[in-house]
């Protein structure tokens, strides 16, 4: 790891000043949630720590996850991005070519055993002996296995490579398999979506950079720190499902207003991820904002759960949310006592009103 440069020599030699790379590491350390000192530690790190190989490998996919990771929102964008770490390999954007790109995976597997990351886009098919995909001449799951076995750490990019994604939709011909599943003593990070978030790729690998570990993960081996809460929690619609109020059919009043979209078949509910917090394209939107009920494009199996257009079944186990229909019919009839106890009490005040003046004359005293 000797002969690697600091993540800030490199961006230094491209011209960039300091006050951008101070930016650049608090809008990481915030993503993050690094508290008030993860900025200087972030940029302590990257300025003395040498950068990471990566050897990026490319199973079947459609390559959205590299156009999104090509795309982070931060002021440097693919500056920073293509500094922080020593991308050594990856297919798609890689001058070289034929012989000479493949023998650099050979090359960094022999001077960087135990110190590279895998990153995989897609995964990894095993039916008829992998002949869905080829690369190199030889089937995708011998280049896998090769880089896996002395990789420091693994990242499965996007839904392909965390859970299996359309490819591995039923029937699942040729066998789509992600990657955890055919790893072995090599840690496994799955960052998930359709594709991930810039942002969270670039803070999976800023994290690494910095700390020399693996995030904490859940279950899924998702990091917590950004697949930890449902996109239904932080939803700037979330006050609308709460309300009862839900667009019942496309570009209908409650569309126009901004309403929930569970009804339309919106699997917010059910999906963790960081969109309704971090958003797309600098943060300008995510599906959910632009009119569009999230797919659920972060959660394994999202393709074979019914089409997206219609409503998930009723779930008990939000408790006090457990019924779309019950919580608006709840908001309606709270609203309807509420409309009636008004009315009632304005009818009684009218009556009393009324009956004022008369119960002055019963009782008033008699004049000499």
């Amino acid at each position: 790891m000797g002969g690697k440069t600091t993540f800030y020599e490199v961006v230094r030699q491209r011209g960039i000043s300091r006050r951008d790379f101070l930016g650049f590491c608090a809008m990481t350390a915030t993503y993050l949630g690094l508290g008030p000192d993860g900025a200087g530690i972030l940029a302590h790190a990257m300025q003395t720590k040498p950068r990471i190989p990566v050897l990026w490998l490319h199973g079947l996919e459609c390559t959205c996850c590299s156009e999104s990771f090509l795309r982070s929102g931060h002021p440097l964008a693919t500056d920073i991005v293509m500094s922080m770490i020593s991308l050594d390999y990856d297919d798609t954007i890689m001058a070289a070519a034929g012989d000479q790109a493949e023998a650099i995976i050979s090359d960094i597997i022999r001077d960087y055993r135990g110190a590279y990351i895998l990153a995989v886009e897609g995964n990894i098919p095993l039916a008829n002996d992998g002949m869905a995909c080829i690369v190199g001449g030889r089937p995708f799951k011998h280049q896998f296995d090769e880089a896996a076995k002395h990789a420091k750490a693994i990242i499965a990019w996007g839904t392909c490579a965390s859970s299996g994604c359309v490819q591995a939709a039923k029937p699942n011909p040729t066998k789509a398999t992600p990657v955890h599943k055919l790893v072995q003593h090599v840690p496994v990070i799955n960052v998930p979506g359709c594709p991930p978030i810039a942002e969270v790729m670039t803070g999976v690998i800023s994290y690494i950079l910095t700390y020399d570990r693996m995030p904490e993960l859940d279950n899924q081996l998702r990091p917590k720190m950004f697949y930890s809460q449902r996109v239904h929690d932080k939803c700037y619609r979330r006050a609308h499902f709460d309300a009862g109020q839900f667009v019942e059919q496309w570009d209908d009043e409650g569309a126009r207003q901004g309403w929930c979209l569970y009804k339309m078949g919106c699997r917010g509910p059910t999906t963790y991820n960081a969109c309704a917090s971090i958003g797309w394209n600098e943060n300008t939107s995510f599906p959910i904002k632009s009119g569009h009920g999230c797919i659920g494009c972060s959660e394994e199996g999202f393709w074979d759960r019914g089409p997206f257009y219609e409503r998930l079944p009723d779930m008990h186990q939000w408790g006090v949310e457990s019924n779309a229909d019950k919580v608006a019919a709840i908001g309606a009839a709270a609203l309807g006592v509420a409309v009636t106890a008004q009315l009632g009490a304005t009818v009684v005040q009218r009556v009393f009103r009324k009956r004022k003046p008369e119960e002055q004359a019963e009782h008033k005293e008699p004049t000499e």
